[in-house]
């Protein structure tokens, strides 16, 4: 599980880096797109890999939308952490990442086309 206070500190870093609101739009929503990638039905994980983990990760805080500014970077920064605690990474262009985000944000890709994207651009460190 990712603790909440770590994900409220890396927002503020990159609201002051980036600008915003550093402002909890619903603690609730954040709690649970955090505890979504860890979820399970007894010792039965929805989201055994971490491909699986990072996508609903993902998808959970862009989609949750938990904070009043910058939902889609700390989302996109939250998944690759959470890639990288794991030695891997994603490899792709700074446009084709941020088209990638954008399509997350705009509704117009789901989970299974997230995780797709993560299984295709992510390498091992």
């Amino acid at each position: 599980m990712i603790d909440v206070e770590r994900v409220i500190a890396i927002h503020e870093v990159l609201i002051k880096r980036h600008g915003g609101s550093s402002v909890i739009r619903d603690i609730n929503l954040l709690k649970s797109a955090l505890e979504r990638p860890f979820s399970c039905f007894g010792e039965s994980e929805f989201y055994p890999t971490i491909e699986e983990k990072s996508a609903a990760l993902l998808e959970s805080i862009i989609t949750n939308h938990p904070f009043i500014d910058g939902n889609k970077r700390i989302g996109y920064t939250l998944m690759r952490l959470l890639l990288m605690e794991n030695q891997k990474d994603i490899r792709e262009s700074k446009s084709e990442k941020y088209d990638f985000i954008i399509q997350i944000a705009s509704g117009k890709i789901n989970y299974i086309a997230i995780l797709a994207w993560i299984r295709s651009k992510v390498i091992t460190t």
